[in-house]
C-alpha cells in the first residue's frame, strides 16, 4: 500500500481525532491549536485523505529537540506507518541540528523497542538520572 505523507500540520479535527483513536484526551480546541501551530516539524500520513499518522517535533529549534506526538491510527498500526514517521523526523534532526543538541522523547509504555532502532536509549539513572515528567 501506497500513502501520502505531507510535512505538514494536520487540520485541528483529524488531529483530535488521531489522538482520540489511541485514546489519548485531547484539550480544548484552542489549546490544541496553539500546540499544533507552535510545532517546528510536523509529519503527517494519509491513506487516501484519512489521516493515519503523525509525529512532529517541538522545541527550541537549535539546542533541544523534542520528539511529539508519533500516533498511528490502531487499524494501521504494525504496517510501517510508525517507521514511515520516524524517518521523516529523523532526516529533519540529521538536517536541522548541530553537534550537542539534545533530541529527547517520552515513549508509550511498551513501545520503547520502537524508539531503540533510532538510537534513542532509555535512561536508567546512572549516568543521566531518570527521566522526568509533569502533567497539569
Amino acid at each position: 500500500m501506497v500513502y501520502k505523507v505531507e510535512l505538514k500540520a494536520p487540520a485541528l479535527d483529524e488531529f483530535a481525532n488521531l489522538r482520540t483513536q489511541v485514546k489519548w484526551k485531547n484539550p480544548d480546541d484552542e489549546v490544541l491549536k496553539a500546540s499544533i501551530e507552535n510545532s517546528l516539524f510536523w509529519v503527517t500520513v494519509y491513506d487516501t485523505d484519512k489521516l493515519i499518522g503523525t509525529g512532529r517535533l517541538i522545541g527550541d529549534g537549535a539546542m533541544y529537540f523534542y520528539i511529539q506526538d508519533v500516533i498511528v491510527a490502531p487499524s494501521y498500526q504494525s504496517k510501517g506507518i510508525g517507521h514511515l514517521v520516524m524517518t521523516h523526523i529523523e532526516n529533519y534532526l540529521s538536517s536541522t541540528c548541530s553537534n550537542g543538541a539534545t533530541i529527547a522523547l517520552l515513549s508509550a509504555h511498551g513501545k520503547e523497542s520502537f524508539y531503540t532502532q533510532y538510537g534513542y536509549v532509555k535512561r536508567d539513572g546512572d549516568v543521566l538520572g531518570f527521566g522526568m515528567c509533569k502533567f497539569i
